[in-house]
């Protein structure tokens, strides 16, 4: 199979069957980030993941990574430190703060560039986009941010500055989810991170299939207003 161009002049993409094997997921390339194609995208399982300096990457790997919401694995360590944690957690108080911290957080770089950053904070104003914050003495240590697909969460990023700290965002935000009516939170690619936590990994006929039934059902209507989590 051959690498997909995208035109900017349509938000399609070609069916998540037609990725490669090798390396494992990669679908196509070009197009933009506007909120329509990037809506479009993760509809149909496919995610943008590039270097900077680099052309728009989408991609739609096989296995994919989730995670169930009741399935958040709590050690013995996390819990005695969640019992008496020092943290509060907030959703949707300091979104654009939040994918600043993921961009900063990374030894390694970042694909999370100025661009990308301008996306995902136009879809978080117009309300797809999420933050779980993470606070210690009114200052950000940590979150997470993503997609809201109906019952579905798409996490993108996490970051942490103090122990814990985005543990605390996946274990409040996972149990809030559940009471809310979410039934999956996606993970992409499996890590050791997330798998520590309680990800596993599912064909991507079987995610493609969660996407179609859970996507359009809906959480409560205050789920996704900003409030204290914890």
């Amino acid at each position: 199979m051959r690498l997909i161009q995208l035109s900017r002049d349509s938000i399609r993409f070609p069916p998540p069957e037609m990725a490669l094997r090798e390396p494992n997921g990669l679908l196509a390339m070009g197009g933009d980030l506007s909120p329509a194609r990037l809506l479009n995208a993760y509809h149909r399982g496919i995610f943008p993941w590039f270097s900077p300096g680099d052309p728009i990457l989408w991609w739609s790997p096989d296995p994919r990574a989730v995670m169930r919401p009741e399935e958040f694995h709590l050690s013995r360590s996390m819990k005695r430190f969640h019992k008496s944690s020092p943290y509060q957690v907030t959703l949707n108080r300091a979104f654009p703060e939040v994918i600043a911290g993921c961009a900063s957080d990374r030894n390694e770089g970042t694909w999370i560039t100025a661009e990308v950053k301008r996306a995902w904070i136009k879809l978080w104003q117009l309300g797809h986009a999420h933050s779980i914050d993470v606070w210690q003495d009114e200052n950000l240590i940590g979150g997470m941010y993503g997609l809201a697909l109906g019952q579905i969460f798409c996490g993108e990023s996490m970051f942490s500055l103090s122990v814990n700290a985005s543990k605390t965002a996946l274990l409040v935000f996972a149990d809030y989810f559940q009471r809310q009516g979410g039934r999956l939170i996606d993970c992409q690619v499996l890590n050791p991170h997330t798998q520590s936590l309680g990800a596993t990994e599912i064909p991507r006929a079987d995610y493609l299939t969660l996407i179609n039934q859970l996507a359009e059902r809906p959480v409560t209507d205050w789920c996704w207003q900003a409030k204290r989590l914890f």
